[in-house]
């Protein structure tokens, strides 16, 4: 059995990048390459009225083809967003997989149970969780997940240990908004999020025995890691 667990950055309101493509602009194209569905539209906007933090197109897919990829049928997700990201995930999840979905903020799973419904995904398929993220993740079960998905600024340390510890051997990590659309990449970037996930990004490429990482500039940069 696969598992991931998904780590998402909380960000300003709707896409970090351009949605449609300019000539030559090839992170709008990718946006458009595999478009959403109207549900996720719908999802997004709803996001967008109260600030959530929701995977462009692009990301969204990756999670999908990962999902696939790997058969992943127990994935976590810290920073529920407008359950977009978790929209993409079940086009390809199993009937039988359960994404856990948490965030801090009983708004945002609401508006992702509203999302679910209108994509007909019945409730035994996901367990959506609100409460303090870094306390219920350090509750997670070892070696379980398949994919763990990290989409929330805070603990990114603290985030990357319990993943490590949550995912089964071969399971992935993948950390959203890595690079937060370039300012990782700028030593002369020194607000708290930018230091954090550069240091984050640096913790698990020196973690040679732990993990095997990439990063990948899709969005505004998403880092992929297998638990070795």
């Amino acid at each position: 059995m696969a598992s991931y667990i998904v780590m998402s950055g909380i960000g300003d309101k709707g896409f970090p990048e351009k949605l449609f493509p300019e000539r030559g602009d090839m992170r709008a194209f990718s946006n458009t390459f595999i478009p959403e569905t109207e549900i996720m539209k719908k999802a997004r906007n709803r996001g967008q009225e109260i600030g959530t933090y929701d995977v462009t197109p692009s990301v969204g897919s990756l999670l999908r083809y990962l999902t696939h990829l790997i058969g992943a049928t127990s994935i976590v997700e810290i920073g529920t967003g407008a359950g977009v990201s978790g929209l993409w995930i079940f086009q390809v999840m199993s009937p039988k997989g359960l994404l856990t979905s948490i965030d801090d903020e009983v708004e945002n799973a609401k508006l992702a149970k509203q999302a679910f419904e209108e994509a007909g995904v019945n409730s035994s398929r996901y367990r959506l969780i609100t409460g303090n993220s870094r306390e219920i993740v350090g509750k997670l079960a070892d070696s379980l997940y398949d994919i763990f998905i990290m989409r929330k600024s805070g603990d990114l340390l603290d985030g990357v240990e319990n993943a490590h510890r949550s995912l089964r051997p071969g399971g992935v990590l993948v950390i959203d908004r890595a690079l937060l659309s370039g300012k990782v990449t700028d030593p002369t970037q020194r607000d708290e999020d930018s230091v954090a996930y550069r240091e984050v990004i640096k913790v698990i490429k020196d973690s040679s025995t732990l993990w095997l990482p990439m990063l990948l500039p899709v969005g505004d940069g998403v880092m992929v890691a297998t638990k070795i």
